[in-house]
C-alpha cells in the first residue's frame, strides 16, 4: 500500500527498531542512501546496508538476514514485482519500498500489511482500480438436481433445472468476461516501463518535514536528480519540474546560511543555480577534451572525420579561443577568457546548429577551492561503482563515500575514471563509424564489439553499454543519409564474460525530438528471449531486464492505436535501461526471434 505520512507510518515505526537497508547500485539509490544514513545517524538508528546489483543478490541477502529482522527498507528495488512472492518472507515481515521503476506491481499496491510504498503520490501512477485486478473467489455452484423436493411435479423441477442452468451460463460468461477485462487494464498498466520521482528527493522531502534538512541531504537530492537526467530516466519537462522544486530549497538554504556565523567555513556546502555548458568535466578537463568527448558536440560536430575535426576548428574561431588556451587545463586557462566564457560559447553554438547547449543545472562549493557541477558528481560516481575494486561490493562502498564531502580525494578519482570512460566511449564510436559496424537487421539497427576491442572490457557494465550506445546511435544519425535509418532503434552487443561465454546487448530507441520516456523494448526481448529457449536470467532491476547471459536497455513510445502490441507500427522513445545477458551461442537465435517480434 502507499505510505500517506512518510514520517508517522514509515520513519517513526523503524526509529526504534534494528532496520535492514537494501540499496540498488546506481547513483540515485546511492544518494538516497546517503540522506537516510544522515537521518539514522542523528537519531541513533541501528541499521544494516547491503548493497544489491541485482534480484539474486537481493534473495540471497534476505534469506541471509530475514532471521535478524523485522524492518526492512529498499530503495530502488522492488517496487515494480511482486515481492512477497519472489522473498517468501515470514507474515510477520514488513517491507518499506522507495523505488523509481514504475508501474508498480498492483499485488505491492493493495498489500495493506507486508508492503509499505514510500512513492509520491502525484506521480502520474494510473494504478488500475482494486475490483478491475481482484475478485473473491465464487462459491461453488450447488448442483440443481433438489433431489430432496420429491413432491415436486416433474415438470415444476425441469423449470427450476433450466433456470438454473441458465444462471450458471450467464455467471461463466460474466466471468470470461471480467478476466478479459482484467487481461486488457493489466496489459495497458503493465505495457510499459518508466520512472518516476527520484529516490534522492523522496529521502530529503522526509528529511525536509522533520525540519532535519542540511545542505549536504540537498545536494544528494540533486545529484541524484540529475543522474535520471543525464541517463535519459524522466522526461525533460519532468527534469525542469523537478529542478524548480530543489531550487526553491537552495533559495532557503542561501538565505538561512546568510544569517549563519559559519557562512564563510572553510568546509562548508555553499550550493547554487545556474544555467551552464553542456560539456562533459569541463571545468576539471580542458575545454577542448571536453567538447571531443561530451556526446552531444561530438556528434554534431561529427568528430570522428576529418571535416568535423575542421568545424571544431572553426568553431573555436568563432568563439575567440586560442588552441593554446582550449588545450590546457581549465583551471589554467586566462581569466579574461572565462569571464564570459558560457557567453561567447553559446553565442557561436547557437550559429553551428547547437541550440540547446546551455542547460538547467547546480553547483556546490566546497570550502574555497572545490567547485563542482552535479554532473560531473554523477559521472564520476558512476565510474566508481562500474569500476571493479576488488568485489562489487568494494565499488559500491567507494562510490558511496565519494559522495561525502570528507573523501573529496575519492571524487577526483572517480573524475578520472570517468574522463577515461569518456574517451573510450568516443574513441569506439569513432571505430564503429569508420569501419561500418553498424548494421540494418530491418527493424532495427545492430552492433557487435568484438572481444580484443580496445577498452571492450570497460563496455561490460549495463549502465557504461548503455551510455555508448546512447551516443553511438545519437553519431550515426547525425552521419547516416539514410531517413529511414534515422527512425530505427538500436541493438548493441559487447563481450560480458571470455571464461562463461557470455555477451552484453543493449537496445535503445531511435532518435527523436518527443520527450516521452516509456519502454516497450524490455517486453520484446522477455518474449524473444523465451520463445528461443535462449539462456537468459532475469535479474536486474528494471523489469525487462533478463540476465545471466546478455544486456539489453531498451525503450518505446505509446502505440500508434490503441491495440498495438508486440506486433504492428511502433513509435520508439527513450527510456531507462533495460538489460539482459545472454549465452553468446544464443544471440543469433535470440535476434532472428527479435526481428521477427519488431517487424
Amino acid at each position: 500500500m502507499f505510505v500517506s505520512d512518510f514520517r508517522k507510518e514509515f520513519y517513526e515505526v523503524v526509529q526504534s527498531q534494528r532496520v535492514l537497508l537494501f540499496v540498488a547500485s546506481d547513483v540515485d539509490a546511492l544518494c538516497a542512501c546517503k540522506i537516510l544514513q544522515a537521518l539514522f545517524q542523528c537519531d541513533h538508528v541501528q541499521y544494516t546496508l547491503v548493497p544489491v546489483s541485482g534480484w539474486q543478490e537481493l534473495e540471497t541477502a534476505f534469506l541471509e538476514h530475514k532471521e535478524q529482522f523485522r524492518y526492512f527498507i529498499l530503495i530502488n528495488c522492488g517496487a515494480n514485482v511482486d515481492l512477497l512472492d519472489i522473498l517468501q518472507p515470514d507474515e510477520e515481515a514488513v517491507f518499506f519500498v522507495c523505488d523509481t521503476h514504475r508501474p508498480v506491481n498492483v499485488v505491492n499496491v493493495y498489500s495493506d500489511t507486508q508492503i509499505r510504498l514510500l512513492i509520491k503520490q502525484d506521480d502520474d501512477l494510473e494504478v488500475p482500480a482494486y475490483e478491475d485486478i481482484f475478485r473473491d473467489e465464487e462459491e461453488d455452484e450447488e448442483h440443481s438436481g433438489n433431489e430432496g423436493d420429491e413432491g415436486s411435479e416433474p415438470s415444476e423441477k425441469r423449470t427450476r433445472l433450466e433456470e438454473e442452468i441458465a444462471a450458471q451460463t450467464l455467471k461463466r460468461r460474466q466471468r470470461r468476461e471480467w478476466e478479459a477485462r482484467r487481461r486488457d487494464v493489466l496489459f495497458d498498466y503493465e505495457q510499459y516501463e518508466y520512472h518516476g520521482t527520484s529516490a534522492a528527493m523522496v529521502m530529503f522531502d522526509l528529511a525536509w518535514l522533520m525540519s532535519k534538512d542540511l545542505s549536504d541531504m540537498l545536494w544528494w537530492a540533486i545529484v541524484g536528480l540529475t543522474d535520471q537526467w543525464v541517463q535519459d530516466k524522466i522526461t525533460q519537462v519532468k527534469y525542469v519540474t523537478d529542478v524548480g522544486v530543489l531550487q526553491r530549497h537552495v533559495s532557503r538554504h542561501s538565505h538561512r546560511r546568510e544569517d549563519e556565523a559559519h557562512a564563510l567555513s572553510v568546509d562548508c556546502a555553499r550550493i547554487s543555480f545556474e544555467y551552464d555548458l553542456r560539456l562533459a568535466l569541463y571545468q576539471h578537463w580542458s575545454l577542448h577534451d571536453s567538447l571531443c568527448n561530451t556526446c552531444y558536440t561530438a556528434a554534431r560536430f561529427k568528430l570522428w572525420s576529418l571535416h568535423g575535426q575542421k568545424r571544431l576548428q572553426e568553431f573555436l574561431a568563432d568563439v575567440g579561443l586560442p588552441l593554446k588556451q582550449v588545450k590546457q587545463k581549465f583551471q589554467s586557462m586566462d581569466v579574461s577568457l572565462k569571464e564570459n566564457l558560457r557567453e561567447m560559447i553559446e553565442e557561436s553554438a547557437n550559429k553551428f546548429g547547437m541550440k540547446d547547449m546551455r542547460v538547467q543545472t547546480f553547483s556546490v562549493h566546497f570550502g574555497f577551492k572545490h567547485k563542482f557541477l552535479a554532473s560531473d558528481v554523477v559521472f564520476a560516481t558512476m565510474s566508481l561503482m562500474e569500476t571493479q575494486h576488488g568485489s562489487g561490493t568494494d565499488s559500491f562502498t567507494q562510490a558511496l563515500d565519494s559522495l561525502s564531502r570528507g573523501n573529496l580525494d575519492k571524487l577526483y578519482h572517480g573524475l578520472e575514471l570517468a574522463k577515461r570512460q569518456l574517451r573510450a566511449t568516443q574513441q569506439t564510436i569513432a571505430s564503429c563509424l569508420c569501419t561500418n559496424l553498424v548494421v540494418s537487421q530491418g527493424p532495427f539497427l545492430y552492433c557487435a564489439l568484438m572481444e580484443g576491442t580496445p577498452d571492450v572490457a570497460l563496455f561490460s557494465k549495463p549502465a557504461s553499454l548503455s551510455l555508448l550506445s546512447r551516443h553511438l546511435l545519437k553519431s550515426f544519425v547525425c552521419s547516416t543519409k539514410n531517413r529511414r535509418c534515422k527512425l530505427l532503434p538500436l541493438v548493441m552487443a559487447a563481450p560480458l564474460s571470455a571464461e562463461q561465454g557470455t555477451v552484453t546487448m543493449v537496445g535503445i530507441p531511435p532518435e527523436t525530438d518527443s520527450s516521452d520516456r516509456k519502454n516497450f523494448f524490455g517486453r520484446a526481448f522477455e518474449k524473444a528471449a523465451e520463445g528461443t529457449n535462449s539462456r537468459a536470467l532475469h535479474n536486474h532491476f528494471d523489469l525487462s531486464d533478463l540476465r545471466p547471459e546478455v544486456v539489453l536497455a531498451g525503450w518505446q513510445d505509446t502505440p500508434a492505436s490503441p491495440g498495438w502490441g508486440l506486433q504492428g507500427g511502433a513509435a520508439w522513445l527513450p527510456h531507462a535501461q533495460a538489460v539482459i545477458e545472454l549465452k553468446a551461442e544464443d544471440r543469433s537465435k535470440f535476434l532472428d526471434a527479435l526481428v521477427t517480434l519488431l517487424s
